[in-house]
């Protein structure tokens, strides 16, 4: 059975439904595989850029690494001239500004690319993203003119000057002030910023001041200006080579001219470019986690114990079965999501919607997903190089072996771009909002569950086609999502943004489902495209996965109802919550080892 008339059978179909849906609306709405963008439909030019981007790691960064985490002076800019040199730089810029005007998804391809070059990556990261977009999307176009050009090319390094000693978290509570000079020519800046990626060598800021005591708002500072410095490089856990300094402005005197956006409007700068960002940032640890896989399963075909390669043990095929699963996953929602940007910007240009309002626009639709993918893609990659590590034994916490320094580097990508709890709170803050301003209908849906709480289970038939099970998962996830977030906004009302952990059990089920979502929704085309008996080992990524996100779904469900509900109406909901995350046994075991198999004959990560 075609897998989209098996799709039918759990959903009643949307009317008027577009191919993409709008930003969260996967939790209530239903989603096709022929809708869905996979990576293997990248086209010929996505792929040799793809390729082009292992290449620069492996002939440019790979046989330099110690010298980048010395931080030799000026290497780490010539890197990025290279790297401007091949277009790497400036993918998605308008060829009108020095750029190649690839499409959102070409870009997300060279972050996922160059996501493997540890503090390379970092550095170029900084600099296509918040380190040059905020002047791309807000400046002028005298602005665009005079840096774009040059930030593309790599003649210019960009940074971000936002956070600040006492606000991280809490950008808006900044402390740089912003007072208007006597003449009328400058902005004199007074303050401070910390953790400025590149600060240590970039030519051009993006930098967030106060107006007036409160009107918070974006400037253009270049190195050299009056009245601004830079303290030394900072001494870090990881990114050893990414240029991390502190900045001071001292009456630093910025020409009016250099005002970027409008005054008091600079959050709609720093959040709207956060939501690209996190994205991108899924994408580099998605690169980083790929390599952090091939090294261990390379190091497994030749470390020896017991006159065996450790890659026979079931223990280890059980660690390198995981990585896949999980790396899987993480590209089936990034590239998912990246499609939905894509076709909501091009969408946006042809009404009409200027360049530089049109990739916000669409990034802003989607920026649940992208806070989403940003928590997801983080852990995973946390979780792959740890795994890495211990693979690796003792080995791994030498310096001589690569998958040290992948750890360290990793554990950055839980905090910036904002923590990941903050990203948590954002997924479920921005539904909800979206709920209230009538753009996302959940009332109907969740009181649907409701009713259903009260129905006699549908078990379903027994012949529903190769994915029905898996579907009719996805399903109850959701459901499960709809009738705890529900239960909680009604009884929790007004004080559920004080319940944070309430907001991250919620956005933790949310996270699992979208994931297990984009996985399956793959694993469907690729079946429908090519025949089930190719992706036999890609449905034992999925079906391994699904299981697992089911107990996890049960738990974080089960912790947010215990702590608002009880008696006879918690007893209800543990009811339908154990109802919509029940799966049938599945030997995972079996599935692990022949998904670790595949990777071990490769001596790579193979899907």
């Amino acid at each position: 059975m075609k897998t989209q008339h098996i799709i039918q059978l759990f959903f009643t179909p949307i009317q008027g439904q577009g191919v993409s849906l709008k930003g969260g609306e996967w939790i209530i709405k239903e989603s096709l595989p022929q809708d869905t963008f996979i990576p293997e439909e990248f086209d010929e030019e996505q792929t040799m850029v793809k390729d082009m981007c292992h290449q620069f790691l492996h002939t440019e960064i790979d046989p330099i690494l110690d010298r980048i985490d010395k931080m030799e002076p000026g290497l780490m800019p010539s890197l990025m001239e290279k790297a401007g040199e091949q277009g790497l730089l400036s993918t998605s810029f308008p060829e009108s500004l020095g750029g190649l005007g690839k499409d959102f998804i070409t870009s997300t391809i060279v972050n996922e690319g160059l996501g493997g070059g540890y503090s390379f990556s970092v550095a170029i990261a900084a600099h296509t993203g918040i380190g040059s977009l905020p002047i791309l999307y807000f400046g002028t176009e005298e602005q665009k003119q005079k840096y774009i050009p040059k930030l593309a090319s790599g003649e210019w390094k960009g940074a971000y000057g936002l956070t600040e000693p006492n606000s991280g978290s809490d950008a808006l509570s900044a402390k740089t002030t912003a007072v208007l000079s006597e003449d009328g020519k400058y902005y004199l800046l007074n303050g401070q910023k910390c953790w400025i990626t590149n600060g240590g060598f970039a030519d051009v800021y993006t930098v967030f001041a106060k107006i007036d005591g409160d009107k918070f708002t974006g400037f253009i500072v270049e190195r050299g200006f009056e009245g601004f410095t830079q303290g030394p490089e900072e001494h870090k856990m990881g990114i050893k080579g990414s240029s991390t300094v502190q900045l001071y402005f001292q009456d630093c005197k910025v020409p009016v001219e250099n005002l970027l956006g409008e005054i008091g409007k600079g959050h709609i700068i720093a959040f709207n470019i956060l939501n690209i960002g996190r994205l991108k940032l899924d994408a580099a640890t998605l690169g980083g986690a790929k390599r952090a896989a091939d090294t261990s399963v390379q190091y497994a075909n030749t470390r020896e114990q017991f006159k065996l390669p450790i890659s026979k043990f079931g223990a280890i095929r059980h660690k390198l079965a995981d990585m896949c699963i999980k790396l899987w996953v993480c590209e089936s929602a990034l590239y998912r999501t990246a499609k939905w940007i894509d076709d909501t910007e091009k969408a946006l240009e042809a009404s009409g919607t200027p360049f530089n309002k049109a990739l916000l626009g669409a990034a802003e639709e989607f920026a649940i997903e992208c806070a989403m993918l940003k928590v997801y893609g983080s852990e995973m990659l946390d979780f792959v190089v740890d795994e890495g590590v211990q693979i690796h034994g003792g080995n791994g916490f030498s310096d001589e072996y690569l998958i040290s320094k992948a750890y360290r580097d990793s554990r950055i990508n839980r905090i910036y771009e904002g923590t990941n709890e903050i990203n948590r709170l954002l997924t479920v803050d921005m539904v909800l909002k979206r709920a209230m301003k009538g753009k996302l209908d959940l009332m109907g849906p969740a009181m649907n569950v409701q009713k259903e709480l009260m129905s006699i289970p549908d078990f379903g038939s027994e012949d529903e086609g190769a994915f029905a099970k898996e579907l009719k998962y996805i399903t109850n996830f959701k459901k499960a999502i709809l009738m705890v977030a529900g239960a909680a906004v009604q009884k929790l009302m007004m004080s559920l943004d004080k319940e944070q952990e309430v907001l991250m059990n919620i956005a933790d089920m949310a996270i699992e489902t979208f994931h297990a979502e984009s996985a399956l929704l793959r694993l469907m085309k690729l079946a429908d495209r090519n025949g089930e008996a190719t992706t036999t080992l890609q449905a034992d990524i999925v079906k391994t996965y699904i299981y697992d996100a089911a107990d996890k779904i049960n738990k974080a469900g089960k912790d947010a109802l215990n702590s608002f509900a009880e008696g006879d109406e918690l007893r209800m909901m543990h009811i339908g919550l154990k109802r919509f995350t029940k799966v049938e046994p599945f030997n995972s075991k079996d599935a692990r080892r022949r998904i670790a198999a595949k990777m071990i004959a490769d001596n790579k990560y193979s899907f």
